[in-house]
C-alpha cells in the first residue's frame, strides 16, 4: 500500500488494529506509547514522532518499506 500522507497512515493503522481486535489502550501498551498518541496517530495528526510511529507499526506487525521516487517498483 502506498501511504501518501498522515491521514492515510492513520487510517491504515486503525484498520490493522481493529482487524487484530485490539483497542487503542492495548495497542498503546504493546507499542510503549500513550493512548493519546494512538488517538492522534489514527486521526492523522501531522506532528507524530517517527520513532513512536515505528513502535506502533512494529507492535502491529506492519513492515515499513521506503522507496525513492526514482526506484523502479517491482511487483
Amino acid at each position: 500500500m502506498d501511504i501518501t500522507d498522515t491521514k492515510n497512515l492513520g487510517a491504515y493503522i486503525k484498520n490493522i488494529r481493529k482487524a487484530q481486535h485490539l483497542n487503542q489502550a492495548d495497542l498503546a501498551i504493546a507499542a510503549n506509547v500513550g493512548v493519546r498518541f494512538i488517538v492522534n496517530l489514527e486521526n492523522g495528526k501531522d506532528t507524530a514522532q517517527i520513532g513512536k510511529v515505528i513502535n506502533v507499526c512494529r507492535a502491529l506487525g506492519i513492515i515499513i518499506d521506503v522507496k525513492s521516487p526514482n526506484e523502479k517498483i517491482k511487483r
